[in-house]
């Protein structure tokens, strides 16, 4: 149970770690590159932010796993796929299907992001 303990810690920090990288880049690619499309600019700060959490996953969070980095990243960027898919899935029928407020929507399926993340990552991406 202790193990489990601080390996959800450490996924938590590796979540805040990446979150920061993808503001950082973001703003970055807004106030200094001077991005003239803030889709475009998040587009490749998320970019960032999702390698950051590959790398954090795989060396700091669930560092006890025997496959390639390639197979991994290929499982990884599937699950992430999948998950901004749903993401965007629970936005729709929440906000646009129902008329219901946008942003508990996106706490909604934010939540169910982070759950999916954690258990995809530790049962399918980065198994032993």
């Amino acid at each position: 149970m202790r193990s489990h303990a601080w390996e959800v810690l450490r996924y938590g920090v590796n979540g805040v770690v990446a979150t920061a990288v993808h503001f950082s880049v973001l703003a970055f690619n807004l106030q200094v590159l001077h991005f003239s499309s803030a889709g475009l600019a998040n587009l490749v700060a998320a970019l960032f932010g999702i390698t950051t959490s590959f790398f954090g996953s795989r060396y700091f969070v669930f560092p006890r796993t025997g496959e390639t980095i390639v197979v991994e990243a290929l499982r990884f960027s599937s699950l992430y796929g999948f998950i901004a898919l749903l993401h965007g899935g629970v936005l729709l029928v929440w906000t646009d299907h129902f008329g219901l407020d946008y942003r508990l929507g996106f706490l909604l399926a934010t939540v169910l992001q982070v759950s999916l993340s954690y258990l995809g990552n530790k049962f399918l991406v980065f198994k032993l």
